[in-house]
């Protein structure tokens, strides 16, 4: 593994994950600097968009306490000051040079039907729209609150995100954002709500999206009671469930997830892991179903060797893990925990990519999809000592990534033939994904 940040950009991701960033005072003498940083919904958010080398979609920590002592500085340099580069306090060693992240126009304008603005429907992370179309998570509700501690949900409604979104409303942002900033996902995120109504919240939304606009869906909820639930889910046209159990250590996970416990239970999240897993049982090499389940942690708010056991388990089972890295956001109940050490995470991000090679998982498959909170499990074989071992399943992975391509571009085409069909104009051309997004 190169261990130089210089060489691996995927080191440099990782770190600038655990120790943040600064800007110098250079950075803000131009106006072209990206996205608005927002704490979205997602809970894990409040970072600079930006864009790695080797093409690596980021969310930078710059907001943070713990940034303040980061060695890593951004400066605008050039003689157009054009140029963003990450140096090294010290002797202000060049790092490396970056992208900020494109911000589509359409984050300026407001929906039709209620006047709000765009991004408190929806936001780009990375290159797909993230969508929580519902009220926050009750957790946050309860007169002694059980929301996980690490989480910011309940902090940010009504600054950066809107309660309760229209159905008109969502689409009406996922189209702009289809049709300005090429996105080939949508991925609608909802948090805990009595009753278990998270599904039924969400599939109106699920519906009118595939229906229009045949984009890839994800959903992540709390794990339901009824699991036909999730055959049902994929019938509607849903690709991705996700299921963020956050801690495998059981008496870590009760501390720092107490609502989760209390309604749940950690067996709960796991069971539908398992179960969503085996509905995507492929038959052939190249016979990939467009289904994934993913169980989502956190590294950095347990042992290294706790959040490797929880990728084993993830993989044993057919499911992809995604893993966080913990990050101390303000007001938070952790805010003053410090956030993971680079050296200590990256054996769990080199058994991610490993474990999912082991167990060939369909990593890497989807179009034009770069996340900027997380580590994907393709990116971690940077973290690899010898990725040639690997070498067939690459290219397996290499030509169902081509099968697949081909298969989402048909059913977008077959989206836009119905819409036109509705409307009575003539068959539009399709943009193939990641074609025409500007700066990109």
């Amino acid at each position: 593994m190169e261990t130089d940040v210089r060489k691996n950009p995927g080191l440099l991701k990782l770190d600038l994950y655990c120790k943040g960033m600064r800007l110098d005072d250079s950075f803000f003498m131009e106006q072209r600097r990206g996205r608005r940083i927002m704490r979205t919904r997602a809970g894990l958010g409040s970072g600079l968009e930006a864009i790695l080398p080797d093409g690596l979609w980021t969310n930078i920590p710059v907001a943070e306490k713990f940034t303040q002592d980061s060695p890593y500085i951004l400066f605008r340099e050039g003689d157009e000051g054009d140029q963003l580069v990450i140096r090294r306090d010290g002797d202000r060693e060049r790092i490396a040079e970056i992208q900020l992240s494109p911000k589509p126009e359409w984050y300026e304008r407001e929906t039709t039907l209620t006047g709000r603005k765009m991004t408190q429907v929806g936001s780009l992370q990375g290159t797909y729209l993230g969508v929580y179309p519902s009220k926050v998570c009750e957790y946050w509700l309860e007169d002694e609150k059980t929301n996980c501690k690490f989480c910011s949900v309940g902090l940010n409604l009504g600054v950066d995100d809107a309660d309760e979104k229209s159905v008109e409303d969502v689409l009406e942002v996922v189209i702009a954002a289809r049709d300005e900033s090429k996105i080939t996902y949508v991925d609608f995120n909802t948090g805990h709500y009595d009753g278990d109504t998270y599904l039924d919240i969400l599939e109106p939304y699920v519906r009118a999206v595939k229906e229009e606009t045949g984009l890839l869906i994800g959903v992540q909820t709390p794990p339901h009671n009824d699991l036909s639930r999730y055959d049902k889910l994929k019938k509607m046209g849903v690709n991705r469930v996700s299921f963020c159990f956050e801690i495998w250590n059981r008496e870590r996970f009760i501390d720092v997830c107490p609502g989760k416990h209390r309604e749940y239970g950690l067996d709960r999240y796991l069971d539908a892991i398992r179960y969503c897993a085996e509905l995507g049982r492929s038959s052939g090499p190249f016979d990939f179903d467009a289904w994934v389940s993913n169980g989502e942690i956190i590294a950095g708010l347990e042992s290294p060797q706790d959040s490797i056991e929880a990728i084993d388990w993830i993989t044993s089972h057919g499911a992809i893990p995604t893993v966080c890295v913990f990050r101390p956001l303000q007001a938070t109940d952790y805010s003053d925990v410090p956030p993971p050490k680079t050296e200590d995470l990256v054996p769990v991000f080199r058994r991610l990519y490993e474990s999912c090679m082991e167990h060939s998982l369909p990593i890497g498959i989807a179009p034009n999809v770069h996340v900027s909170l997380v580590l994907l499990p393709e990116e971690c074989r940077y973290f690899v000592d010898n990725p040639s071992k690997y070498r067939w399943k690459e290219m397996k992975l290499k030509a169902q990534k081509a099968v697949f391509r081909k298969t989402f571009l048909a059913g977008l085409e077959k989206a836009d033939a119905r819409r036109r069909a509705r409307r009575g104009a003539p068959a539009a051309g399709i943009v193939a994904p990641g074609k025409g997004a500007a700066s990109v």
